[in-house]
C-alpha cells in the first residue's frame, strides 16, 4: 500500500512540476514578445485559435453526453473561452479598440 501511495505522490509531483515549467515557459515567451513589441500580433493570432478550440471541446463534450447541455461545457473549454475573451479584450476591457502596440 505504501508503494502505491509513493507512486501516486511521485506522479502528482511530476505532473505539477511539468505544469510549473510549462507556465514559466509561456511567461518567458510572452515577456519576450512584449519586449520585441509583437505581443499584439500574437494576441490576434491566438484569440481565434482559443475560440475554435473551446468550441471543439464543447462540441466533443456534448456529443459524449456531458457538457454543453447543463454546465456550459467542459472545464477546459471554459478555460479556453476565458482565455479567448481575455485576448479579445486586450486584458484591459478594450474590445475593438486598437492601441497600436
Amino acid at each position: 500500500m505504501e508503494q502505491v501511495l509513493n507512486l501516486l505522490l511521485l506522479r502528482f509531483g511530476l505532473l505539477v512540476g511539468g505544469l510549473v515549467v510549462l507556465a514559466l515557459l509561456v511567461f518567458a515567451v510572452a515577456l519576450g514578445l512584449r519586449r520585441r513589441g509583437k505581443l499584439g500580433a500574437a494576441r490576434r493570432y491566438a484569440a481565434p485559435v482559443a475560440r475554435a478550440m473551446s468550441r471543439r471541446l464543447d462540441d466533443r463534450g456534448a456529443a459524449r453526453g456531458r457538457g454543453a447541455s447543463r454546465g456550459g461545457g467542459s472545464l477546459t473549454g471554459a478555460a479556453l473561452r476565458a482565455a479567448a475573451r481575455h485576448l479579445d479584450d486586450d486584458g484591459r476591457g478594450q474590445r475593438g479598440r486598437g492601441t497600436g502596440r
